[in-house]
């Protein structure tokens, strides 16, 4: 069984500060499981399927907003017609915590979340369908699709009219829930109670990563024996539990790095870390960049600089491949070509349809994968030599690019010479 695509946790793929990415999408078949781990609204503008959100079927079709929670786990498992879709990812965090200073005028507290997770799907009415549409194309007038990478001329106050028009769509989701809560969001019931309880598992320990969890305490919270937690896990991520604990936690901390001042040491006692140390490592282990890189290359996001892009992005996926075995950073290499970090990414996903940390993994686990195939090397010795400093992330990363570990792969695939030619004929042009 395949495992479960998990989608990044930044917004955007050029630029991880964004608080928010538009694009518009179109799904024609149904498609594997994905996991998301940042929130997302669905807007659906044409078509018609089926959508299993957490488990529980929802039928898709035009006029329908659906809420995705961080975690949350969905598959269209039905496409009776092409389904067109604004996709909206947002940081629900930063949102809930402007959210919640305040009240409604009761004094009560504002549970927003709460209903989306209950209810996380609607079909709009006649008065409240021109509403959405004229909201997402506001949107997409002010920060462009991020599909198409067109940089729209920031405006003054960008920022504070992004977070205002984000607070904008949850209250108009609050209201459309108000409105319409006598729906039934789903249209059946999960085929058995003991798989919607383990649907729910990778949403709890999102919501649960600042607490000292262990797979014991989980299995207990899910009255399960801990080896079923062990395997549902491994059987959709292809991860172990630390492992994916560990990659829950980097989605929140990068969060706290770009929009706090906080401390290191105070984000690591707030993540269930040690100390300082331990986080930067378990960072640097996720994410291939340091902290203090991380914090200087997206929290203050550089002008675009005007550049002739295809050859400027073929000449930094070259470097790249040159010299994938070296500590290669996205810093770095903006140095070396004298732009930002946002632009490196800008300009790759442009021309190769990868940013830069996705751009260096597929090479390096690409020939890896040569080296796999025709030497006996072990992976460790495979591993350090295409760049990886740790043998965790070299699985990691093979994991997501080949969907299966450098251990199976050495066992099930044979080489095809011709393939893998094409496949780096360019990279020493």
């Amino acid at each position: 069984m395949p495992y479960a695509e998990i989608q990044p946790f930044d917004r955007s793929r050029t630029d991880y500060s964004e608080l928010l990415s538009l694009d518009l999408q179109t799904v024609s078949a149904p498609t594997l499981p994905l996991i998301h781990q940042e929130a997302r609204f669905l807007y659906i503008l044409s078509g018609r399927g089926t959508i299993l959100v957490q488990g529980r079927p929802i039928e898709l079709v035009p006029d329908m907003l659906l809420s995705i929670l961080p975690w949350q786990i969905t598959e269209v498992t039905d496409v009776a017609e092409p389904l067109h879709f604004y996709l909206l990812v947002y940081d629900i965090r930063l949102l809930n915590r402007y959210i919640q200073s305040f009240s409604d005028v009761g004094g009560n507290y504002i549970r927003l979340i709460g209903h989306m997770e209950l209810s996380p799907a609607f079909r709009l009415n006649a008065s409240q369908a021109p509403t959405l549409r004229s909201y997402f194309e506001t949107l997409r007038e002010e920060i462009g699709l991020e599909s198409t990478l067109s940089k729209v001329a920031a405006r003054p106050l960008r920022t504070l009219w992004i977070i205002n028009r984000a607070v904008e769509l949850v209250i108009l989701a609050e209201r459309i829930y108000a409105e319409n809560k006598t729906q039934t969001p789903a249209d059946a019931a999960p085929q058995d109670g003991a798989r919607e309880g383990m649907n729910n598992l990778l949403r709890y320990m999102y919501l649960h990563t600042g607490d000292k969890l262990t797979v014991s305490a989980v299995a207990k919270r899910f009255r399960v024996p801990e080896h079923v937690i062990r395997s549902y896990i491994k059987s959709m991520t292809g991860r172990g539990f630390k492992e994916l604990l560990h990659e829950m936690r980097i989605g929140k901390i990068s969060g706290y790095l770009l929009y706090t001042d906080m401390t290191l040491d105070e984000i690591a006692s707030l993540m269930g870390y040690t100390d300082a140390p331990h986080l930067s490592k378990i960072f640097s282990e996720m994410t291939g960049m340091r902290i203090s890189d991380y914090r200087r290359a997206y929290r203050s996001v550089d002008k675009i600089c005007r550049f002739e892009q295809a050859e400027l992005a073929y000449s930094i996926a070259r470097y790249v491949y040159r010299h994938y075995s070296e500590p290669l950073s996205v810093n770095g290499v903006a140095r070396q070509f004298g732009i930002s970090a946002t632009e490196v990414n800008r300009l790759l996903v442009s021309q190769a349809e990868k940013n830069f940390t996705e751009l260096l993994n597929f090479a390096r686990v690409n020939i890896a994968s040569r080296l796999i195939l025709s030497t006996d090397r072990t992976l460790i010795d495979i591993s350090a030599e295409v760049g990886y400093a740790s043998i965790k992330t070299f699985n990691r990363n093979f994991l997501r690019w080949r969907g299966m570990t450098p251990g199976e792969f050495r066992k099930t695939v044979k080489l095809e010479d011709s393939r893998l030619a094409n496949n780096f004929e360019n990279a020493d042009d």
